[in-house]
């Protein structure tokens, strides 16, 4: 399946000369936590997050009128063609940890967004259907890489003891490393039944 047959083609923008307001006003109206931003030839220079903006006005302590998309917007564009495989996209998105990705057309301009709830909608749609071109799986790993932290916190050693008696199993597992060494493990109780 090719993406073109999944894609938005409805997609609210911005423009890199606009202010996060009108940003902001462009995801409310459109009911989008995304929008790509086009220069002033219609080319997609950059992606611009509900999350963007909030870290934006934040950070910057200033009203979302005064601050410019060019100033929280990422300018590293992770895009796609129309022909592009759904299994490619899926890919893209699982390297670059992005959930929604512009598909341009050979000149950098805007044709449609796909979204990782486009692709789940898909998986949704097909499943009851014998042949099935979006596979649930492949859309649950899309979703576990995509929201995996790019700075993983240190693996902790996780110890099952069982309790026959009471059928019961017993975790131990140490609190956050520079806990360690001053608190006991914690205990979970899990009951079995």
């Amino acid at each position: 399946m090719k993406i073109e047959s999944l894609m938005t083609t409805d997609v609210r923008v911005c423009f890199a000369t606009s202010s996060l307001a009108d940003a902001a006003r462009a995801m409310w109206e459109g009911d989008c936590g995304c929008v790509p931003v086009l220069d002033e030839d219609a080319r997609v220079v950059g992606m611009l997050t509900d999350r963007d903006i909030c870290m934006a006005a934040w950070t910057q302590g200033r009203p979302l009128a005064e601050l410019s998309v060019p100033s929280a917007m990422s300018a590293r564009v992770i895009a796609c063609k129309c022909g592009d495989r759904v299994e490619d996209v899926e890919e893209l998105m699982r390297q670059h940890q992005v959930r929604r990705v512009p598909v341009l057309d050979a000149d950098g301009r805007l044709e449609g967004l796909v979204s990782l709830a486009d692709l789940a909608g898909e998986a949704q749609r097909e499943m009851f259907r014998l042949q099935r071109e979006v596979e649930g799986l492949g859309v649950a790993t899309t979703l576990a890489a995509v929201s995996r932290s790019r700075h993983p916190a240190p693996e902790t050693e996780v110890k099952v003891e069982l309790i026959p008696e009471k059928s019961e199993v017993v975790a131990k597992a140490p609190r956050k490393q520079e806990q360690v060494a001053t608190a006991r493990p914690e205990r979970t109780k899990v009951t079995l039944g």
